[in-house]
């Protein structure tokens, strides 16, 4: 037998329109529109974005509900950059259908993205975020009370050696070659400017250093101990729903005690948004904002102060720091002492381990099986339109999981999975019923003789090859 070989074909020129794959769609994506187009999402970024837009002439945009929709695909699969989006949606007819795009028609490119991504604003992406959660405040998803606070780094889209200094510009071989020749070295290897760096103190400050391209990072100490550049993102989280109420992208090298209030702040006019909204207020706990709950990296004499000035109970995790000295120092006392209390009491310590699941569980969700850990944008705007609308996919799946019990795509995969050994566990719980018994070998001759039992007639009668369907279609 010839061997074939693979020849280039010409492609047709037209094609039928009954010819082309067709595809029901994800039925999550399916759902997921739906849920939009019944709170007037499309509407709504239409209104928010139009003065972005030309009004007569101009290039071919995206629309701004699929642009939206675009960013919330990153999240749901699982694609840390925008280029992965585009390629995902191009190759996927699922995605297709979910943003509304034909076989025939071209999907948006990974530059057209972040072109649409730099010409609508910060305050609009706020304003998405914002509507998704007055979706889930109407159904009963925020309720305020209580709070959770925490923070988490965000890798820079930025390298180490990239780093220059702010006073003159030089980059940081170039600083360490001047240190080198400063000291008497005329030509220094390597392994000299290794020795002399490694003789210096806070040779890391980012007083000293920037990146040329994001100013906006921070050299910091990532979570797993390495050294990168990197930005701080915080959030604030219903302690009682799970839902995100607020997102911000803060500087790597500020402080938890520091990066609070601007979270703080971010959450009352999140709240304040909320309020607005008859329907969405309603749903809301009457006793709003009453309660922080926060890990020891948030302890501190001045923030428990100003918290329990402005009526916060705060469930903060205190640090080991030994025997303390109060004098002059009586508000600072009380409100660590009244905060101590709290932590020690049933439902201190109830909030607490709480603490580890409600906010955990978003930056698990959004950055690890989202992928958002690691940025590939550069400056803290832009990375905030990204988290914003990674965050609102994150609070739509929430609202997603409660009504259809699936709040990915992937989780409906794995749901369908775990179906499958409940189907063997019973199968094998209905051979060892009829095994040996008198019935299963009533049942087995009827199948497999196809006749009448003299016990139980009829039996073979239920059984028709011939008009038998699976749910595979086999």
């Amino acid at each position: 037998m010839a061997m074939g070989r693979r020849r280039s074909r010409q492609r047709d020129l037209w094609i039928a329109a009954s010819d082309l794959a067709r595809s029901p769609g994800h039925p999550f994506y399916a759902r997921l529109n739906r849920l939009l187009l019944k709170h007037g999402f499309d509407r709504f970024v239409e209104e928010r974005c139009q003065r972005f837009y030309a009004a007569s002439v101009g290039r071919p945009s995206v629309a701004p509900g699929v642009y939206f929709r675009l960013l919330m695909v990153g999240y749901f699969e699982g694609i840390d950059s925008e280029r992965g989006i585009a390629w995902r949606v191009a190759d996927s007819i699922a995605l297709r259908e979910f943003l509304g795009f034909g076989l025939t028609v071209a999907t948006p490119n990974h530059s057209t993205i972040s072109r649409t991504r730099r010409l609508i604003d910060v305050e609009t992406h706020e304003e998405v975020f914002g509507w998704a959660l007055r979706v889930l405040a109407k159904s009963g998803l925020v309720k305020g009370k209580t709070l959770g606070v925490d923070a988490t780094t965000l890798e820079a889209n930025a390298a180490m050696r990239s780093i220059v200094r702010r006073d003159t510009g030089e980059s940081y071989e170039d600083f360490l070659s001047r240190l080198a020749k400063a000291s008497g070295m005329e030509t220094p290897t390597r392994a000299d400017l290794a020795r002399v760096d490694r003789k210096r103190e806070k040779k890391g400050s980012n007083k000293d250093w920037e990146h040329p391209d994001d100013p906006d990072a921070r050299i910091t100490k990532m979570k797993d101990g390495r050294t990168h550049l990197a930005h701080k993102m915080e959030h604030t989280v219903d302690m009682e729903t799970g839902a995100v109420l607020a997102v911000t992208i803060q500087p790597a090298d500020r402080g938890d005690c520091q990066s609070l209030e601007v979270t703080l702040a971010e959450t009352c006019m999140v709240f304040e948004d909320l309020l607005d909204d008859r329907e969405a207020a309603d749903q809301l706990s009457p006793q709003l904002l009453t309660e922080i709950v926060a890990d020891k990296g948030y302890h501190s004499n001045d923030v428990l102060v100003r918290l329990g000035q402005q009526g916060l109970r705060t469930y903060v995790s205190e640090p080991n720091r030994g025997r303390r000295r109060w004098k002059g120092k009586n508000e600072a006392r009380d409100a660590v002492y009244a905060n101590r209390r709290r932590i020690r009491h049933r439902r201190g310590t109830g909030l607490l381990r709480r603490r580890g699941e409600m906010l955990e569980r978003p930056f698990a969700h959004a950055l690890e099986t989202g992928s958002l850990r690691r940025v590939f944008l550069r400056g803290s705007q832009n990375i905030r339109k990204r988290v914003l609308t990674h965050v609102a996919g994150l609070n739509l799946s929430l609202l997603m999981r409660t009504l259809h019990k699936v709040g990915t795509p992937k989780g409906l995969q794995s749901r369908l999975a775990a179906f499958l050994p409940l189907l063997q566990y019973l199968h094998r719980r209905l051979q060892r019923l009829f095994r040996g018994s008198e019935a299963r070998k009533l049942i087995c001759a009827a199948i497999l003789h196809n006749t009448h039992s003299p016990r139980r007639p009829g039996v073979a009668g239920l059984i028709h090859p011939e008009r038998t369907l699976f749910s595979t279609g086999c």
